[in-house]
């Protein structure tokens, strides 16, 4: 099946779906426009892929559903309800995640207080911060081994599964991840992407945006292209599943190269 290049009609209300963009404009600064009316579904317990050519929206996106940036047009909605504009704070409580693609641990502090600040919500539950602590720790046993080192120490890879481990400490829902194996060495990228494809198994649902258009196709179960701020095309991981498929999607928007 190829996927059809039309921009979908979403419906107020799916089943399955957990969170949406329903023809979305965003511009920062009030005149710079980056989405021309985004359409995006995100399904409960998938992996939804997001690939598109640099400045195409793709973490524009991101921050809009997560509440850093407030649509101009169109909703967003979570779960059904229009979070329009509704800060990041309010978004972690109602079980969302973000991991940002540019560094953002505190890097002279050590691993496990980049841990404890991830648990500030619930600071005061000392019993769940340490069955958070515990829980990751097991997730991610170089953090164990590392947990009194500063953060800004650790080699690049390291640094992002800390990230990663952070945002986990909150149990959350959905997990967005923007450009994840950014500057990672190509062993670490693979074992980080692991890691991603196993969570929908416990019950995280992933939004994912990465250049790394092979590694994102190969894991993702749907797939949104965007181009100009806008979505071009939508399908599953079969409608994408073959290199001349790929091929076509992108050779219009990416200098790509098949081995």
């Amino acid at each position: 099946m190829t996927p059809s290049l039309s921009r979908p009609t979403l419906a107020t209300e799916s089943p399955g779906i957990v969170l949406e963009m329903q023809a979305v404009h965003a511009a920062y600064h009030g005149d710079i426009s980056v989405l021309n009316g985004v359409d995006l579904k995100i399904r409960k317990g998938l992996i939804t892929g997001v690939i598109g050519p640099n400045g195409a929206g793709k973490s524009t996106a991101l921050k809009t559903m997560y509440g850093f940036l407030k649509p101009s047009h169109g909703e967003v909605r979570l779960k059904g309800q229009r979070v329009n504009g509704v800060a990041p704070s309010k978004m972690v409580a109602q079980g969302l995640a973000f991991v940002p693609q540019n560094r953002s641990l505190f890097n002279d502090l050590t691993v496990e207080d980049n841990l404890r600040l991830g648990c500030w919500t619930f600071r005061k539950d000392t019993g769940r911060v340490q069955a958070a602590l515990e829980r990751v720790y097991e997730q991610f046993p170089i953090l164990r081994q590392r947990h009194r080192q500063r953060a800004g120490t650790m080699s690049g890879g390291q640094q992002r599964f800390l990230e990663l481990a952070r945002a986990l400490v909150l149990e959350p829902e959905i997990i967005m991840l923007d450009e994840p194996t950014a500057m990672i060495a190509p062993k670490v990228s693979r074992e980080l992407y692991e890691f991603i494809q196993e969570l929908p198994s416990h019950g995280i649902t992933v939004v994912l945006v990465d250049q790394n258009v092979r590694q994102c196709v190969a894991v993702s179960d749907h797939l949104y292209v965007l181009d100009l701020g806008a979505t071009r095309a939508d399908g599953s991981a079969d409608a994408f599943g073959s290199d001349e498929a790929l091929r076509t999607m992108i050779q219009e928007w990416l200098d790509y190269q098949i081995d």
